[in-house]
């Protein structure tokens, strides 16, 4: 190929335009990116979290979703005191920015008092044992019913009054009293000591057939016949 043809070539309006259509292309498409990263990632974008404690769960949900924020129920809890349905708590908290379509989870007041099981602590655990799982556990304890027994051992467990057994479920509401020994055997325990009677009848019942031998009186001792060895 000569020089000026391929100078010809370079001056052609058909690769100048298919240059510019390149150019053009990538710019665009550096927009693109730019603009739509923004846009997915609400670039900018800053919403403040309202407060929706102590509100129902359809109105936090209202409110939340006019905000653009969605709600989910993380967790549940009971507050005597609140309605059941009610917001406990929130996170993020009230006040945190956030950007549309974040997610704010939330603890609902349950609609019945919760229950727990009661562990196998009667005759296997002390008061102190016992009442540190107990109010671990989140138990109402009472004051402790002292009971004759071993001292400090626990021996049963009332409910409000009621007796109950591990692995019944009890209200978190309901008062439990430790039943424990005070250290003093009861009347009906004790134990009478006999001292024992001497027989002449062994365990089985038979006669002891030992019989007293006694030696012969001094004079028949002088009496009775020598016998000599032959020499």
């Amino acid at each position: 190929m000569k020089s000026s043809e391929f100078i010809g070539k370079f001056k052609s309006r058909y690769l100048w335009g298919n240059l510019l259509a390149m150019c053009l292309t990538v710019v665009v498409l550096m927009f693109g990116v730019k603009f739509g990263i923004d846009a997915y990632t609400h670039h900018g974008e800053s919403i403040a979290i309202p407060d929706v404690r102590h509100k129902s769960f359809a109105d936090a949900e209202h409110i939340l979703s006019q905000l653009g924020l969605q709600v989910v129920v993380g967790d549940t809890g009971y507050v005597k005191s609140l309605p059941p349905g009610c917001i406990l708590e929130q996170s993020p908290a009230a006040g945190n920015h956030v950007k549309s379509g974040h997610i704010v989870y939330v603890t609902v007041n349950a609609s019945h008092t919760p229950t727990l099981a009661l562990p196998d602590i009667i005759d296997n655990s002390s008061l102190r044992e016992a009442m540190a799982k107990l109010s671990a556990m989140g138990f109402k304890l009472g004051t402790p019913e002292y009971i004759p027994g071993e001292r400090d051992w626990v021996y049963g467990i009332l409910a409000n009054g009621r007796p109950v057994g591990a692995g019944d479920r009890i209200s978190i509401e309901d008062t439990l009293t430790i039943q424990v020994g005070n250290g003093q055997r009861s009347e009906s325990d004790s134990v009478d000591y006999v001292d024992p009677v001497s027989s002449d009848f062994d365990s089985e019942g038979d006669v002891d057939e030992f019989e007293e031998v006694t030696a012969p009186p001094p004079s028949e001792k002088h009496n009775q016949p020598t016998h000599e060895t032959p020499q």
